[in-house]
C-alpha cells in the first residue's frame, strides 16, 4: 500500500533535518577539531539545549514504537517504563552534577575517563569503555528498526531509504558533531510532543471516549496479574524491572555525552527537574497501545499489510496510518524517524568519544591534538555502518536480545561510577572483579531464560521471588567489590592512584 500525502511530508521533514544537521557546526562555533568541541559541543549547552538533546537522547524512535508494541501484546507490565523514566531523575540530580564538576576540571570526556583518573586503573577504564561500546551498537540497530518500521508502512521499497538516511547521518555527524543532533533534537521533541498530544485527543474521541476505549481492552490486559501465595509474581518483576532499568539509563555513553556536555552542574539539576515532562509524554504515549487495541487495529488493512513482516511493532503505524490523514500521519512518521536519527548520531559520538580516549589513546597509539578528533569521527562512522550492516544482515530478533543482554551489562558499570563520586572506598581492581562476576551472571541467567525474557524467578527459603535480572546482579556485583576493597585496600591500596581530590566534588 502506498500512502504519496504521508510520503511526501515525511521526505519534506527528514530532508529538513538533514540540512539542519550540516549547518548546525556553525552553531556556538568552535574548533571542530578539537574532540571536547566535536564530541561534548564545548560543554556549552545551557538548560533548554540540554532538555531537548537528553529528551531526544533518551526517547527515542523505538521507544515510540516499542513501548506501545508492548502494551498492545503485552499489557499493563508494558507501563513499567512510566515509574523507571521518574526514578531516573533523583539519580540524575544525585550523581551527575559531581561527575560533570570532576570531569570539566580534569578535562574528562567519558565516564571511563574519569575511573581511570579516579583510579589510576586503565584496566577498569577499558572494561566500562567496551561495555559502553558493545551495548550501544545494538541499541544504534534498534533506531533503525524503529525508522525502517515506519518506512515499510508507507510503502517505500527496500532498504534503500533507510540505507540513505544513515550515510547522511554519518556525514553530517562527522562534520558536525553533537551539535547536529542538539540543534535537531529541538525539532524531533516538538514534532514527537504533537503527535503524541494529537493522538490522545483524537483516537480515544473516534472510539467514544477514554471509558469506551478502556471497556474494549480486555480486563486481564488492564491490570497486572496477582501474585500466587509464596511468590511476588508480576508484581516483584514490575518493581525491579523499573528500579534496575532507571539504574542503568544514565550509564549509556550516549546519556553521559549528553549529561557532559551541558555548561555547569546547575544546567543538570535544573534537567532533573524539568525532564519528567517526558515522563508525561511516555505515559501518553504507552496509551496508544491500548488505543490500538481497542480500536480492533488487528482487523486493519493497514495493520495486516506490515503484520507478518514488523508483527506487534506495526500496531501504531497501523493506527496512526488509519486515524488520520495522510499529511499528519506523514508528520508523525517523521517525528519517528527524527527520534532515530537523533539518539543514533549521540550514541556513535559518544562511542567514538570513548573509542579514542579510553582504547586507542591508551592501548594503541598516544594522542595527539587534531588527530584524536579524526580517529573518533571516523569510528563514529564505523559505528553507524555497523548497526546498518547489522540490520541488513542479522535478523531484527537478535538486536533486540542483544539490546536486552547491553541492558544486564551496563547497569554492571554503576558500581563504579556512581559510587565513586561519592567515596574512594572502593579499590579499582575490585570494582572491576565486581564487574566482571555480574557481566558473567547477567549472561548466564539471560541463556537460561533462552534469551527471551528480562525476568529470572529466583527462589529463596521457599518462596519465589522474579526479579529483573540487571538489579539482582549488580546487587551481587557491589557486594563483591566491597568485599573485596577490604582485603586489597588492607594488603595492596591504590589510593596513590587518584588525580582527583575531595575538593573537586564539592
Amino acid at each position: 500500500m502506498s500512502y504519496p500525502a504521508a510520503t511526501i511530508m515525511f521526505l519534506a521533514l527528514l530532508g529538513f533535518v538533514i540540512v539542519l544537521g550540516f549547518i548546525a557546526g556553525r552553531w556556538k562555533a568552535g574548533d571542530m577539531n578539537s574532540i571536547e568541541e566535536w564530541g561534548l559541543g564545548g560543554r556549552r549547552f545551557g538548560t533548554w539545549v540540554s532538555w531537548f538533546l537528553l529528551g531526544g537522547d533518551l526517547y527515542t524512535a523505538y521507544t515510540f514504537i516499542a513501548i506501545p508494541a508492548l502494551m498492545f501484546g503485552a499489557g499493563a507490565i508494558g507501563f513499567f517504563a512510566v515509574p523507571y523514566t521518574v526514578v531516573i531523575y533523583p539519580i540524575l540530580y544525585l550523581v551527575f552534577p559531581r561527575l560533570w564538576r570532576v570531569a570539566r576540571k580534569h578535562g574528562y570526556i567519558t565516564g571511563p575517563e574519569f575511573l581511570r583518573g579516579r583510579y589510576g586503573n586503565r584496566w577498569l577504564a577499558l572494561a566500562v569503555g567496551v561495555t559502553g561500546i558493545v551495548a550501544t551498537m545494538p541499541y544504534i540497530a534498534l533506531q533503525l528498526i524503529g525508522m525502517q518500521t515506519v518506512i515499510g508502512a508507507l510503502g517505500l521499497p527496500g532498504h534503500l531509504p533507510l540505507v540513505i538516511a544513515f550515510a547522511v547521518l554519518g556525514a553530517f555527524t562527522f562534520t558536525s558533531g553533537l551539535r547536529a543532533p542538539a540543534m535537531i533534537s529541538i525539532v524531533k521533541d516538538l514534532l514527537i510532543y504533537l503527535t503524541v498530544i494529537v493522538a490522545v485527543i483524537v483516537i480515544p474521541a473516534q472510539l467514544g471516549g477514554f471509558a469506551a476505549m478502556f471497556g474494549k481492552i480486555p480486563p486481564v490486559k488492564l491490570l497486572l496479574a496477582v501474585p500466587e501465595a509464596g511468590s511476588g509474581g508480576a508484581y516483584s518483576g514490575y518493581a525491579t524491572l523499573a528500579l534496575g532499568s532507571a539504574m542503568a539509563l544514565f550509564l549509556y555513553p550516549h546519556s553521559m555525552t549528553g549529561i557532559l556536555s551541558a555548561s555547569s552542574p546547575r544546567v543538570i539539576r535544573r534537567n532533573a527537574a524539568l525532564l519528567p515532562a517526558y515522563s508525561v509524554m511516555l505515559g501518553l504515549l504507552a496509551l496508544m497501545g491500548f488505543m490500538a487495541l481497542a480500536a480492533g487495529v488487528k482487523t486493519m488493512p493497514e495493520f495486516k499489510a506490515g503484520f507478518a513482516h514488523y508483527g506487534p511493532s506495526f500496531a501504531v503505524p497501523a493506527l496512526i496510518l488509519h486515524s488520520f490523514p495522510g499529511w499528519f500521519a506523514g508528520v508523525a512518521f517523521g517525528a519517528i524517524a527524527i527520534g532515530a536519527l537523533v539518539p543514533a548520531a549521540i550514541m556513535a559520538i559518544a562511542a567514538a568519544n570513548i573509542f579514542t580516549r579510553d582504547i586507542c589513546a591508551q592501548f594503541i597509539a598516544a594522542a595527539v591534538p587534531g588527530r584524536e578528533a579524526l580517529i573518533a569521527k571516523c569510528f563514529a562512522i564505523f559505528m553507524v555502518v555497523g548497526a546498518v550492516a547489522f540490520i541488513l544482515v542479522i535478523p531484527n530478533t537478535y538486536a533486540v536480545q542483544l539490546q536486552l543482554l547491553g541492558g544486564m551489562w551496563i547497569i554492571q558499570t554503576f558500581p563504579a561510577i556512581a559510587f565513586s563520586v561519592y567515596t574512594r572506598f572502593f579499590n579499582g581492581w575490585a570494582l572491576l572483579v565486581g564487574w566482571a562476576v555480574g557481566i558473567g551472571c547477567a549472561t548466564w541467567l539471560v541463556a537460561l531464560n533462552h534469551f527471551a525474557g528480562a525476568v529470572y524467578p529466583f527462589h529463596m527459603l521457599g518462596y519465589t521471588l522474579p526479579s529483573y535480572i540487571a538489579l539482582a546482579t549488580v546487587l551481587l556485583n557491589a557486594a563483591v567489590a566491597a568485599g573485596l576493597s577490604v582485603v586489597l585496600n588492607a594488603v595492596a591500596p591504590d589510593v596513590a592512584g587518584d588525580e582527583t581530590a575531595a575538593g573537586d566534588y564539592a
